[in-house]
C-alpha cells in the first residue's frame, strides 16, 4: 500500500472526531445537507452507497460544497470504487476487505478505509501495508473494550469505528490511542432530513465536532 496513500487517509480522518455516515433518499438533500455538517465542522462525509441517489449526491457534493470531502461508503467492488472516483469522492469506505477489493484499491487514486471485525482481518490489512481501518459493525462487534483490548498487540494500524455509535458512546471511543475518529448518522435523524431542518443538523454536527476539542 503506498505509504503517500496512507497518509492522505491520515490528513482525512483527522479533520475532525467523527466522519458522518449520511444515507441520501433524495438527491436534492445532498448539498444541503453537506453544507450543513461542514458549517457544523464535520467536513469528511461518507455517502453510502446504499440508494441510487448515491453517486449523484457525492459528485454534487464535489462540485457544489466548499469545504467539503466527499468520500463513498459500502463499497464493495473495483467498479463501485471507480465510480465514486470519476464521481469526486476523495476516499472510499467498505464494511470488509476482500482480495479483489484490496487490489483495486492499490490502484485506486483514492484511499480505502476498509473494514475489520477480528485480529485475523486487521492482520491481513497490515500484511498489505494498511495503517488505517474501519472497526465495523464497532458495537456488536465489542465496542470500545475490544479495541482497547487489541491496541498493544496490534498497534500498527488506527481505527475509525463505525456502528451503533451515539454521542454518549463516541467518547470513549475517541479517548483510545488506536483511534483517530469514529463513524456515525446521530447527527442525521431522518425526521430532521426529511424536514429540511438543515439549522439543527449543523448544531448537532457542532457538538459532535467539539467531542475533541
Amino acid at each position: 500500500m503506498n505509504d503517500k496513500i496512507q497518509s492522505g487517509l491520515h490528513s482525512i480522518l483527522s479533520r475532525a472526531p467523527v466522519v458522518p455516515v449520511v444515507v441520501v433518499e433524495r438527491a436534492a438533500d445532498a448539498v444541503p445537507l453537506a453544507r450543513a455538517l461542514v458549517a457544523g465542522g464535520l467536513p469528511a462525509i461518507e455517502i453510502t452507497l446504499r440508494t441510487a441517489e448515491a453517486m449523484d449526491a457525492i459528485r454534487a457534493v464535489a462540485d457544489e460544497v466548499e469545504g467539503a470531502i466527499p468520500g463513498v461508503g459500502t463499497v464493495l467492488d473495483a467498479a463501485q470504487l471507480e465510480e465514486a472516483e470519476k464521481a469526486g469522492a476523495r476516499f472510499a469506505v467498505s464494511p470488509g476487505a476482500t482480495p479483489r477489493l484490496l487490489d483495486a484499491a492499490a490502484e485506486a487514486g483514492i484511499p480505502l478505509l476498509p473494514g475489520i471485525a477480528t485480529a485475523g482481518e486487521a492482520m491481513r490489512l497490515i500484511e498489505h501495508g494498511y495503517r488505517y481501518a474501519k472497526f465495523f459493525p464497532a458495537e456488536p462487534a465489542g465496542g470500545s473494550a475490544y479495541l482497547a483490548s487489541i491496541a498493544s498487540p496490534l498497534p500498527q494500524l488506527t481505527f475509525c469505528p463505525t456502528g451503533g455509535i451515539s454521542l454518549a458512546s463516541a467518547p470513549g471511543y475517541l479517548a483510545l490511542p488506536n483511534v483517530i475518529c469514529v463513524g456515525g448518522s446521530w447527527m442525521l435523524p431522518r425526521a430532521l432530513v426529511a424536514a429540511g431542518d438543515w439549522a439543527a443538523i449543523e448544531a448537532l454536527s457542532r457538538a459532535a465536532a467539539a467531542l475533541r476539542a
